[in-house]
Order: C-alpha cells, then structure tokens, then sequence
C-alpha cells in the first residue's frame, strides 16, 4: 500500500506491486505513512501550468480488510491523507506561488481476485501458497471524492472538487522466488464547474499500464521493482481545448522488511522516465504497518 499512499495526488501514476495477490480472509491492515513528492506538477495535471515546481509532504492514515466475496478473495482499502503543499509556477506568464496544508481527498478502492485466489483462513491460505504457482487474475474500483480543500480562487489546491474512478484489471504470476503482475487501468473524472474564478474544466480519461517484479529473500523480506505508462488526459477550459495530453512513464522501487507477523516497515523510492507535459516529480516514501485478525 506504501506507494498507492505516497503516489496520492496523481491518482492514475501510482505504482503497486502485488496488487492483486491472495490473502487469507479477516486480516486487517493498519497503515501510518510518510511521502515527499517534488518536482513538476504532482496535484492535478489539468492544471494549466507551466514550469512547476512543488514540495508536498504527506502523512496518511489508512485502513485495509481482507474479505470473502463469493468464494473469491479480495479486499477494501480506505486512505485519508494529509498534506503540506509549496512551491511556484507560471500562468499566463506569470509567477504563482502556493502554501497550503490540510486534507487531500480520500480514497476507497475494492478489489476483488475472480480467478486463481480462492477465499480462506489462514489454514487454507498456507495450503494454497504450498500448491503449484497459479496465475491470479483481479480488478478492483477506486473513488476518490471531492472532500479535500478547495479555493476556486487559487490554482493549486489539495483536493480536486471533482469526483474521480479509477477501474483496473490485472494478473500476477508467483514464479519461485519472483512474482510477476500487470495491471491495465483508467481514470475517469466528472467535471469541475467551479474552477479559478468559475471557470468549467472537463479532462478526458486518463489510460495506463503497469509492470511489477518483485522477488521474496529471507525472513519475509521482499523488493519489487515497477515502471508504469499513463496517457490521455487532455483537458477543456470554458470549450477550448488545451494542448496537455499526457503521454508519461515513471519507474519504482519498494523494499519491504517485516518485523514479525504483525509489524512490517516499508520504503518506496520513485521517479519519472519521460514526459510529455506535467507530473516530472520525485517521491520518497515509507510506511510503518500493523497487521491483525485472520487468525494470527
């Protein structure tokens, strides 16, 4: 969950390895996270600005639940981050400077594994992983509603005022030490009528793809290493067209270290490959993870 958490603001650039693995049913995840994210735009990339610069620090608190949907393993995921946002830009030309902090919005996501991830205790789970590698197919459907701070009167804000859905599907495939996974995915966002001064702002869907390896060492700890590609998004201000269709790759890295079964530490690093327009930003990030339920 670390990079989901730390990747917030653009909500169709995260990376998540394992995305779609198997858990037993009724564990529970309790997440305290940290990012810093800087560089090009990074909160909204239908903004029309042009030589970005900004510096956000995130702390999230988030919320995860294994459950049984009909057989099939999957579960529910809350996120609720915090941010202090600086930094400058130009619009029209001009020099704009923002310092900002409170509530970004939220995240709920379910996903479900309809094939290769049957729902079960830990006693099945352990006779699962014991069996012959399977290939595990999943989606999931993320919401993010408007209920972070906006002020129509500024250009850059933490929350969006415009609620957004992000289906996906995907696979993953445990091979030995290595577990592979790929997700195909979009971004679709409702219009925001009431942007800088009451303008209407419409964004086409933002389409992506996303690769992960990750590889399992000793004692629980695993690393994973992820590139992701979005494109799309042009943006329309008041009928007019603008010149902003993303076309951007980022690559990352996760490194994952268990204390025992119910605390584990992770860090993530990542950063962007090439870009058309926008989103060039760097992210560090780690979360702290507490685990229970499920029969642990």
């Amino acid at each position: 969950m670390v990079l989901l958490l730390s990747a917030w603001p653009a909500h169709a650039q995260e990376l998540e390895p394992r995305a779609y693995s198997n858990l037993p049913v009724g564990l529970n995840f309790a997440v305290v996270a940290y990012a810093y994210s800087e560089g090009g735009l990074a909160t909204d990339p239908s903004l029309p600005l042009e030589d970005a610069h900004l510096r956000i620090h995130t702390t999230a608190l988030a919320f995860s639940h294994s459950l049984d949907l009909r057989g099939s393993s999957g579960r529910f995921d809350l996120i609720l981050p915090i941010s202090d946002l600086s930094g400058t830009a130009l619009f029209a030309g001009e020099p704009v400077s923002r310092d900002i902090s409170g509530l970004n919005d939220p995240r709920l996501r379910l996903a479900v594994n309809f094939r290769g991830a049957p729902a079960g205790d830990l006693k099945a789970y352990a006779k699962y992983m014991a069996q012959p590698p399977r290939t595990v197919f999943g989606a999931s459907l993320q919401v993010i509603p408007p209920l972070g701070q906006y002020d129509p009167a500024r250009l850059i804000n933490l929350g969006t005022n415009r609620w957004a859905f992000k289906p996906d599907i995907g696979f993953s495939r445990r091979v030995k030490s290595f577990t592979w996974d790929m997700t195909l995915g979009a971004a679709f966002m409702t219009k925001n009528d009431n942007f800088f001064g009451g303008k209407h702002v419409q964004q086409d869907p933002i389409y992506t793809t996303q690769f992960n390896v990750s590889y399992d060492f000793d004692k629980g700890i695993w690393a994973a290493f992820g590139a992701t590609y979005y494109m799309g998004g042009r943006t329309t201000v008041d009928g007019v067209e603008k010149d902003n269709e993303l076309g951007n790759s980022r690559m990352g890295l996760t490194v994952a270290f268990p204390f025992n079964r119910h605390y584990s530490l992770k860090f993530n690093v990542s950063t962007g490959i090439s870009t058309r327009t926008g989103t060039n930003f760097d992210t560090y990030g780690m979360a702290l993870q507490y685990r229970w339920g499920g029969g642990l």
